[in-house]
């Protein structure tokens, strides 16, 4: 489901726990007077009025000095990369506001929204001028968070401050009553009973948008075998479908469909659709590829997927792209990343990185990623145009078509 995540950031004993137990209207997080309760990020789901599903996080103060304090440090400011609404939090008893003011500096270099909220003293609120508050008074408040009457103001604060776009399409190109055929091989690592989350995504859109989905099951291995029969069956079942308007594949399939169907019908792949949907940035991932061009022996590359999966046989991440890179420079390093690893990682060793689609998670981890890339000025493409590329222009320039009309 996708959530709006909150973060409630500040120095220790700022009151974020207080914040959260009000917020949630219970115990959420333990509250103690003793420095660095909060010893590790709490996370709760719930839905917030006027807003919807949420995910709020109570983070440790950020201010913590020992070595353990510094890696928590460390991933407070990852988590303030994600969220999507910065909550900034002081007492009102403070002399000095440092910590406050590198929570609002991060914030705004991670062009994130944000509040501060003074957390009220023994019920004193006092003047802190040398807050760097780059804001307006409508971004500010200063509340008891002990007192349970001060949630209303302090929830139509956050309301008034989440990003209230609307949610990007994932087929932005649909058009009612035209057919859309997806082309799903289901090879040994297709889970049983159940389509992968980007074939039922897209089915769903399709259907709710009053637009025809086709599924086809492609037979790969027969496919690059060059067995002329599943060409023909593919062919002729396309031939059939009445206002065909683009045909998405699975992206290990990309280079038969591309010479299988007539340029005169459109195409992309799942992987395509899932990152432009989580990021709204493909020209980000179109550019990557260009480094791959440019690329020199020893030079390092990161393959990254964001789940973690049985592995078996012709493995699109650790398998096929794996073929085309060694192929193309065979004095390159391959690294690998799966689910969480990506973290871990010291990323500016890395002169290319290519991401999967990215359907297992959230869009605000996706492009905290890509946040951590930029700053290195690391080039990052994606597996659905890796493969297109790796096919060649031609190929690279028809996926990437139906996102740009």
């Amino acid at each position: 489901m996708k959530r709006v995540e909150i973060g409630i950031f500040g120095r220790m004993n700022a009151g974020k726990s207080t914040l959260m137990n009000l917020l949630t209207q219970q115990e959420t997080s333990i509250v103690d007077p003793t420095p660095g309760t909060t010893a590790d990020h709490k996370i709760t789901l719930f839905e917030l009025h006027g807003i919807g599903p949420c995910k709020l996080f109570d983070t440790p103060g950020i201010d913590e000095s020992s070595k353990l304090g510094q890696k928590k440090r460390q991933k407070v400011i990852q988590t303030l990369k994600e969220c999507d609404l910065v909550i900034i939090t002081y007492p009102s008893n403070i002399k000095e506001c440092r910590v406050e003011n590198e929570l609002i500096s991060l914030a705004i270099k991670f062009k994130k929204h944000f509040i501060v909220i003074q957390n009220r003293i023994n019920g004193i609120a006092l003047e802190n001028n040398n807050i760097l508050l780059n804001h307006t008074d409508k971004q500010f408040i200063s509340a008891d968070l002990r007192q349970r009457e001060n949630r209303g103001n302090l929830l139509e604060l956050i309301e008034n401050h989440v990003n209230h776009e609307k949610a990007n399409k994932l087929l932005p190109f649909l058009k009612r009553h035209h057919s859309y055929l997806l082309i799903i091989p289901m090879d040994e690592e297709t889970p049983e009973k159940r389509l992968l989350r980007p074939q039922n995504m897209a089915l769903e859109e399709i259907t709710r948008n009053w637009a025809y989905a086709i599924t086809f099951r492609l037979d790969l291995k027969k496919a690059r075998e060059g067995d002329k029969r599943e060409r023909d069956r593919l062919v002729n079942f396309t031939q059939q479908i009445p206002n065909l308007d683009v045909v998405i594949t699975d992206s290990q399939a990309i280079d038969i469909v591309h010479d299988w169907l007539p340029n005169s019908i459109s195409l992309t792949t799942f992987s395509i659709m899932m990152i432009q949907h989580a990021t709204q940035r493909l020209s980000l991932f179109y550019n990557g590829i260009k480094k791959w061009q440019r690329v020199k022996s020893h030079e390092k590359v990161l393959i990254c997927e964001a789940c973690n999966h049985s592995r078996i046989q012709e493995d699109i991440g650790t398998i096929q792209i794996p073929k085309i890179l060694l192929k193309k420079n065979p004095d390159i390093q391959i690294d690998f990343s799966f689910g969480r690893e990506f973290e871990e990682l010291s990323i500016e060793q890395y002169d290319l990185v290519i991401h999967c689609g990215g359907c297992m998670i959230s869009s605000q981890k996706l492009n905290r990623r890509i946040i951590d890339l930029e700053r290195f000025n690391i080039p990052i493409t994606n597996y659905g145009i890796f493969l297109s590329w790796a096919k060649g222009q031609d190929a690279l320039d028809r996926v990437i078509e139906p996102w740009t009309e």
